[in-house]
C-alpha cells in the first residue's frame, strides 16, 4: 500500500496573489514530498503580478485558477496542514474541520499596494520573497522533526 503524502492548504481572501505563491513555491521546493493545494474565501482571478513573479522564477502557473474553499469542503480532502496566509482568512474562517493542523502565516497583500505599476511589481516580489523564505524554514523545521527526509530541496 502505497502511504499518501501529507498535503498542504494555503487560504486566502482571494487565492490570487498570497496563497497561489504559497502553493507554487512549496511544490518548488517539496512537491516530491508534500501536496500543495490553495483556496480563498472569496476567490477573484490570479492578480498578473502573482504570474509574472513566479514566472521569474521558472514557476509555471498553467492551469492554475483561483478555488473557493468550498471545493475542498464537506470531507472529500482531508489537510494534514492548513496554512491561513492572510488576516481576513483568520478572521472570517476560524474553524475548518478537514485538517489537522492549523497555521497562521500572515503576509502583507500585495495587490493592495498604491502607486505606479513598477512599486506594485516589486511589492509583489518582496511577498513572494518572504513567502518562500517562510516555506524554507518551515521545512528546515519538518526535516528536523523527521517528518520529511532531509533531501527537501531548500535553497
Amino acid at each position: 500500500m502505497t502511504r499518501r503524502k501529507p498535503s498542504v492548504l494555503f487560504l486566502c481572501s482571494h487565492n490570487s496573489a498570497r496563497s497561489q505563491m504559497a502553493e507554487a513555491l512549496l511544490r518548488h521546493y517539496a512537491g516530491a514530498h508534500l501536496e500543495a493545494y490553495s483556496a480563498g474565501l472569496h476567490p477573484s482571478e490570479i492578480h498578473p503580478f502573482t504570474r509574472q513573479v513566479l514566472a521569474e522564477m521558472g514557476l509555471d502557473m498553467e492551469g492554475q485558477y483561483a478555488k473557493s474553499l468550498m471545493e475542498y469542503w464537506g470531507g472529500k480532502y482531508n489537510f494534514t496542514y492548513l496554512i491561513v496566509v492572510c488576516d481576513r482568512a483568520e478572521q472570517e474562517c476560524p474553524l475548518f474541520p478537514f485538517s489537522t493542523y492549523r497555521l497562521y502565516w500572515p503576509f502583507e497583500d500585495p495587490s493592495a499596494a498604491r502607486g505606479p505599476e513598477q512599486h506594485k511589481l516589486e511589492r509583489f516580489r518582496a511577498v513572494r520573497d518572504q513567502i518562500a523564505a517562510k516555506i524554507r524554514g518551515w521545512l528546515r523545521e519538518l526535516e528536523q522533526q523527521n517528518i520529511l527526509p532531509r533531501t527537501t530541496s531548500t535553497h
